[in-house]
C-alpha cells in the first residue's frame, strides 16, 4: 500500500479551494448556466438571471472574463453593441454546472423537507 503524499494533497487542496471560490458563487453558476444556451447582450442576460443587480452582473462578467469562462465582443455601432458568450472553457465548465443545476432540481424537495426537521428540532443543538 503506498502511502499518501500529504504534501502534494495539500496543494491540491489549496488549488482546488482558490479555484472553486471563484467561480462556484451564486450568481457565476447562473449567468453560466444562461450563456450555455447561447451569446447574450448585457440586458437579455440579466433579464434572464433574475434579480441579480447591474453592478453584480457587471462584476460576475468581468470575473468569467478574467478566468477565461467568458468572452466580451464588442460590435462598433452607435450605440455599441457588446454581447457575451461562453468561451471554450466555459462551455467545458458548463457540463459540471448542469449537472449541479440537475441534482438540485431533483432534490430541493428533500431538502426543504430536511431544512424543516431541523427548525422543527430547534435547530443544531450545542
Amino acid at each position: 500500500m503506498q502511502t499518501p503524499d500529504y504534501k502534494t494533497e495539500t496543494a491540491n487542496c489549496v488549488l482546488i479551494g482558490r479555484l472553486l471560490s471563484r467561480v462556484t458563487d451564486k450568481w457565476t453558476v447562473l449567468v453560466v448556466r444562461v450563456l450555455g444556451r447561447g451569446p447574450h447582450r448585457f440586458n437579455a442576460l440579466r433579464r434572464e438571471v433574475g434579480e441579480i443587480s447591474q453592478k453584480v452582473l457587471a462584476s460576475t462578467l468581468r470575473d468569467l472574463e478574467e478566468n477565461g469562462f467568458v468572452s466580451r465582443t464588442v460590435t462598433p455601432v452607435n450605440p455599441p453593441q457588446v454581447e457575451y458568450a461562453l468561451t471554450d472553457l466555459g462551455r467545458e465548465f458548463l457540463v459540471p454546472i448542469r449537472g449541479l443545476a440537475e441534482w438540485v432540481l431533483q432534490n430541493a424537495a428533500r431538502i426543504d423537507e430536511a431544512r424543516s426537521n431541523f427548525a422543527l428540532r430547534g435547530g443544531a443543538e450545542e
